[in-house]
């Protein structure tokens, strides 16, 4: 079991108390998404062993798949060498992007032009 009180002061969340956590397919090892967490939603992931995020256009906590059903239960969780960037290893119960795709990341730069 992971003691969160030990590790919290480790860590290195931003000036909006907020570390960047990218999001790994435990099996496949693709990137599905990168989001970002609080201590709440990091006491939360650890504490349900689903993942939960915070939502910097809502301003609020999000429960992956609460709404879509595409859960993600966290299998490991790993830390950079900076301590500043979390790594969520993940066993995905559909696909992590809204739009309905496996991984956020299904467009190559190039595809951007003449989109809004």
């Amino acid at each position: 079991m992971i003691d969160l009180e030990l590790l919290l002061p480790r860590l290195r969340f931003d000036v909006r108390g907020l570390i960047t956590a990218v999001v790994q397919d435990a099996e496949t090892l693709q990137v599905l998404m990168v989001a970002w967490m609080n201590e709440e939603a990091l006491r939360l992931t650890v504490s349900t062993g689903e993942a939960h995020f915070w939502s910097r256009s809502r301003g609020a906590l999000w429960h992956k798949g609460a709404t879509s059903g595409n859960t993600m239960q966290v299998q490991e969780i790993r830390v950079d060498c900076d301590a500043d960037v979390l790594l969520l290893l993940v066993a995905p119960s559909g696909p992590a992007c809204h739009t309905g795709a496996t991984s956020c990341f299904f467009r190559r730069l190039e595809e951007l032009d003449g989109l809004e």
